[in-house]
C-alpha cells in the first residue's frame, strides 16, 4: 500500500508498506529516476551507436588498407562501449527496512542488473543527513553511522534526491533504529544557533 508520493523535476519518490502498518511491517522506500529522463539516456546510447556505425561505414568507403577487417572490428568495439555503458544506468535505488532483522539497499539499473546489500539492525548505530559541498555543486545524502566502520555508508550511492524526498526515509530510518528524531533536531538546532 502507498502511504507517500512525492515528485520533483529529475525524481519520484514512493514510500510503500505492508497491508497492515504495525511497527514490524516492511517499510519500503523507493526513488526513480523519471521516465523520460532514463529512457533519454538509451536514446542517446542508440545515436552514439549510429554515430560510431555511421564513421566506420564513411571509413570503409574510402578503403584504407583492409577496410572490412577495421569495419569489423568498429562495430564490435562501439558494441562492447555500449554495453558497458549502459550497465552504468541507474533507474532506481531502494531502501527495504526490515525492523526486526535490518535495512536492504538495492539499485536497480537500466540494463535489469541489480545490486543488493543488507545491513544487520544491530549494526546500525545511527542514521544522519549529511550536507555534501563540492566546487561545483551542493547537495544532501543520507547515510549511516555503522558499528566497526570508519566511514559513512551511504544510502544512495548513485541518485542525489532532494532533501523532501530524503527525510522521510531519516525518519523512518531514526523509528526503526530507536534514535529520538526530536532530540536529533534539538541537538542540531543548539549547535548551529
Amino acid at each position: 500500500m502507498v502511504i507517500l508520493s512525492l515528485s520533483s523535476k529529475r525524481y519520484t519518490y514512493i514510500h510503500e508498506s505492508g497491508s497492515k502498518p504495525t511497527r514490524e511491517a516492511v517499510d519500503t522506500h523507493h526513488v526513480i529516476i523519471k521516465g523520460s529522463r532514463a529512457t533519454g539516456y538509451a536514446s542517446r546510447r542508440g545515436i552514439g551507436f549510429f554515430l560510431v556505425l555511421l564513421a566506420s561505414s564513411i571509413y570503409f568507403l574510402l578503403g584504407k588498407d583492409n577496410p572490412v577487417r577495421s569495419l569489423s572490428w568498429f562495430c564490435l568495439l562501439s558494441g562492447f562501449l555500449v554495453m558497458l555503458q549502459s550497465r552504468k544506468f541507474v533507474k532506481k535505488e531502494s531502501v527495504i527496512i526490515m525492523p526486526t532483522f535490518g535495512i536492504q539497499l538495492e539499485t536497480q539499473y537500466l540494463s535489469g542488473k541489480t545490486v543488493s546489500r543488507f545491513i544487520p539492525i544491530g549494526k546500525i548505530l545511527k542514521p544522519v543527513l549529511v550536507e555534501c559541498v563540492t566546487p561545483v555543486t551542493c547537495y544532501w545524502s543520507l547515510s549511516l553511522f555503522l558499528r566497526g566502520e570508519e566511514q559513512l555508508t551511504l544510502v544512495f550511492k548513485e541518485l542525489r534526491p532532494p532533501l523532501k524526498m530524503l527525510v522521510p526515509i531519516w525518519k523512518a530510518l531514526c523509528a526503526v533504529i530507536g534514535t529520538d528524531q526530536s532530540k536529533t533536531i534539538a541537538e542540531e538546532d543548539v549547535v548551529s544557533g
